[in-house]
């Protein structure tokens, strides 16, 4: 099973974006998606596999942050 926590995309050059997931920054290509800065992505592999809107990417987040891990 995998699971993909949203990122946001900082800055884009060319084909590769920085990506912001909770403070760490990565860089992700996005050759599969057309995606820009502001928006959301899900990734797997080092590679964007879908954007997605503000909305729903903190509807995720929220999920996220409701789950007890302890």
């Amino acid at each position: 099973m995998c699971v993909a926590y949203p990122g946001k995309i900082l800055t884009v050059d060319g084909r590769t974006a920085k990506v912001d997931f909770a403070g760490n920054i990565v860089s992700v290509h996005t050759g599969l998606v057309d995606a820009k800065p502001g928006d959301y992505v899900l990734v797997h592999a080092g590679m964007a596999i879908e954007a997605m809107s503000k909305d729903k990417a903190r509807e995720i987040l929220e999920i996220f942050e409701g789950i007890d891990v302890s």
